[in-house]
């Protein structure tokens, strides 16, 4: 069905990152200062160590005039590619005293004069080095970081749409992509490294844009990615469980996530605005609050259940084509029609927590709510429509809870049967897998378990895994079953399996547009090959609708 699959070529801006034309100049002496770091020299020391106008965490893309993050990593010392950074132009190294032995053994002998920033943790102050240098543009945006395990990228689209439909000039930063005046890049990472944000924000800055939307992971909380950020305001989705091969435990993980909130932390959001339809957001709103004891209106909650918050959600309908009506009552008690293109009680709960913080950020709420209406998200609940008789979605749903969702957004849309094609990620969290198989299995009429993107581990050991939580649903409790490793022939075993009125959900990878296999990423999007496998099915076939 597929030609072979050959590597795909990173896009040079989404490696390289977006910076600032005209950057500051920042004198080294005074960030070490600042920093608590001491000053030595590689080569013959100088009276001055200079000036530095950008940072970088790698070698590659070091421009001449930065300032090169050495640092210490599980396997490889940063400092271990100076000489990369120094041909490219490197004017100074942030390092610790383990990287400043390294950077005198690899440039031993050279003809070289190189100011080193020396700390004990120089991961821990690369957010105020990177801001520093940059300018501390977050001061001058308004940034609002939304987190929480499910809903961040949704969420940040219609909080997109509906502050530009309020007049405001908006960058967003997150999983799909990264756009400012008009730009875009595909996105690496949820949230950038501290260098390439706050170059980002600089950025921004200078194309006029006045608000950013970012996405904030828990790694990113974590690691320190966001730290020298200046959040104007703080949201929260839900908590469900993913990253538990990173986190040790779900405490961890709902602690890492609490940093955007919590008073102790030097990157907690001057307002909050928090879902609280899980016990999770709850607790959040809980940590908020205690950041803000003087101030109540800093703190505001949405909900779509019938509890208390400050915005609720109410009178949910949904029409045949997947769009939704519901009624939003805010805190000034008016009740306001709100529509939505995406379907799901989920999506709903998006919307509103959106609506809530355009009206936080200071937008018109009827405004911001004419935006929302408009917004289709890319791999999320996304139809592929090459005229069948039946629907056809693919989604990002790649945690349990989130599977569980979108299935049953959809299975409360037909009257027909429902097709799951979903597998696991390698090199991720492996205690959900075989949740991921017992969500798919309960749900589905047919689930088709095949790869993901395997990584570095065996596929078949994946789906092995994902087939685990198959078997614990009991035979009566669950639909067909089948295992097909190879992703494009699992979607097209789905598609030729539907007959119309039923559905086929290919979940898992949503935008994605490559499958990572022993560290190659190939070109592979579930929107193109699905609607390849839907072109294919003429409807003379017989095996159209059959048991293909």
């Amino acid at each position: 069905m597929h030609a072979s699959p050959q590597p795909s070529t990173p896009d040079p801006a989404a490696v390289d990152g977006l910076r600032p034309e005209n950057p500051p100049s920042t004198v080294l002496s005074d960030l070490a200062v600042l920093i608590g770091a001491r000053v030595e020299w590689i080569g013959r020391g100088l009276a001055d160590a200079g000036r530095v106008s950008g940072v970088e965490l790698r070698a590659q893309a070091v421009r001449r005039g930065d300032l090169f993050a050495a640092l210490p990593g599980a396997h490889t010392h940063g400092a271990e590619f100076v000489v990369s950074a120094v041909d490219a132009g490197a004017a100074g190294v942030l390092t610790d005293d383990a990287g400043l032995e390294v950077l005198a053994e690899r440039l031993d002998g050279g003809d070289v004069s190189l100011p080193v920033l020396v700390h004990p943790d120089p991961r821990r102050v690369l957010g105020e080095v990177s801001a520093t240098i940059y300018g501390r543009p977050s001061e001058h945006l308004q940034v609002i970081g939304i987190t929480g395990t499910s809903g961040k990228t949704t969420t940040s689209y219609l909080v997109e749409s509906g502050l530009t439909a309020a007049g405001r000039t908006v960058g967003l930063v997150g999983t799909i992509e990264t756009r400012l005046a008009g730009d875009r890049v595909p996105s690496a990472l949820t949230t950038p490294e501290a260098p390439q944000l706050h170059a980002l924000f600089a950025a921004m800055r200078e194309r006029g844009i006045d608000t950013v939307v970012m996405e904030v992971s828990s790694h990113a909380l974590a690691l320190g990615r966001v730290d020298g950020v200046r959040f104007a305001l703080g949201a929260f989705t839900n908590l469900s469980q993913d990253h538990l091969d990173f986190h040790k435990d779900f405490d961890d993980y709902f602690n890492a996530k609490s940093r955007l909130f919590a008073a102790d932390s030097a990157v907690c959001a001057q307002r909050a605005v928090v879902c609280v339809d899980d016990r999770w957001g709850a607790r959040m709103a809980d940590i908020a609050r205690q950041a803000h004891p003087e101030n109540a209106a800093a703190v505001e909650t949405v909900t779509t259940h019938p509890t208390t918050a400050d915005w609720t959600a109410t009178a949910t309908s949904a029409s045949d084509s997947g769009t939704q009506a519901f009624t939003l009552t805010g805190p000034d008690g008016a009740a306001r029609a709100a529509t939505l293109r995406l379907p799901g009680h989920y999506n709903v709960a998006n919307a509103a927590l959106a609506a809530a913080i355009c009206s936080a950020a200071g937008a018109d709420i009827d405004a911001a709510l004419t935006g929302i209406a408009a917004v289709d998200v890319p791999g999320r609940v996304q139809r592929v429509d090459r005229g069948q008789d039946f629907l056809a979605v693919v989604d990002y749903a790649h945690k349990p809870a989130a599977l569980e969702a979108v299935i049953e957004t959809l299975r409360g849309q037909t009257k027909g049967r429902i097709a799951v094609v979903v597998g696991a990620g390698g090199d991720r969290d492996r205690g959900k897998r075989p949740l991921m198989g017992e969500a798919g299995a309960r749900g589905a009429d047919l689930l088709v378990v095949t790869d993901d993107n395997p990584r570095s581990e065996d596929p078949a050991a994946i789906r092995e895994q994902v087939l685990a939580g198959v078997a614990a649903v009991p035979e009566a409790d669950r639909g067909e079953v089948r295992e097909i490793g190879d992703r494009g022939e699992a979607i097209a075993a789905a598609v030729r399996w539907a007959r119309s009125g039923d559905v086929v959900l290919v979940a898992g990878k949503g935008h994605e547009a490559g499958q990572e296999v022993h560290g190659v990423k190939y070109p592979f999007d579930d929107r193109e090959v699905l609607a390849e496998a839907i072109a294919l099915i003429a409807p003379e076939n017989p095996a159209h609708g059959g048991n293909a």
